[in-house]
């Protein structure tokens, strides 16, 4: 009988161990795309200053002032107006920022869903 009991302990052990993993997992990506000391578009580290100059300006992401640059000309073009000077920066350029916000919306999304708050309330609890 303490055979048996002793494999049911192995087993339970077996499978809440893949439960941390799994949430530590699924924590450090969260935290990495949530990272305020890097750049949300390209992930270049930014310090204290230029975080601060982020919420100042009101833009809804972190970013380094070359991505917030592209940021603001892809928002001009979005309202009608003209190119910038980068024959670069088409419809293919276009299209990877809308993907990319697009991503972010959905990241947003995702943090806020019910089911992801449980999985933060289980990681408090663990103490992880």
């Amino acid at each position: 009988m303490a055979d048996v009991i002793q494999i049911e302990e192995r087993k339970k052990r077996k499978v809440d161990s893949e439960k941390v993993k799994k949430i530590i997992s699924a924590r450090k990506i969260l935290q990495c795309t949530m990272c305020t000391l890097k750049c949300a578009k390209c992930g270049m580290q930014m310090d204290t200053s230029d975080i601060q100059d982020t919420h100042i300006r009101k833009l809804p992401f972190r970013l380094c002032e070359d991505c917030e640059e592209e940021y603001k000309e892809y928002q001009a073009r979005l309202d009608g107006k003209k190119a910038g000077p980068f024959y670069w920066r088409n419809k293919e350029w276009m299209a990877i920022w809308k993907s990319w916000i697009d991503y972010q919306e959905s990241l947003r999304q995702y943090r806020e869903s019910k089911e992801f708050v449980m999985l933060l309330n289980e990681l408090e609890k663990l103490k992880i």
